[in-house]
């Protein structure tokens, strides 16, 4: 049940750093809620499997920061690919112009 809850909040930290980070224009609503969730619940998993106990403070700690870190990577990485692939694709349609 635990994994819902963690799953959940990461979704609502992938959401809220949509709308902290600047950029949010390059990308779908949906997608870094997603990232979000699916990171959090993968690091959350892993560390079930590696020991640590689920009713634990530290496992909650690191699911959600883990999660909220792989976001704004993801947020950066996609932001400034999109925002380059733009600017070629202007460049090649406008015939150099722009």
């Amino acid at each position: 049940m635990e994994l819902l809850y963690v799953t959940v909040i990461g979704a609502f930290v992938g959401l809220a750093l949509r709308y902290i980070v600047p950029g949010h224009d390059a990308y779908g609503l949906f997608l870094l809620p997603g990232v979000g969730a699916a990171a959090t619940a993968a690091i959350w998993a892993a560390l079930v499997w590696a020991g640590l106990k689920f009713d634990g403070g530290w496992i909650w700690v690191a699911a959600l920061a883990g999660g909220g870190v792989i976001s704004l990577v993801a947020i950066l990485l996609i932001v400034r690919t999109r925002k380059a692939g733009d600017a070629r694709r202007l460049h090649t349609l406008s015939g150099g112009r722009a």
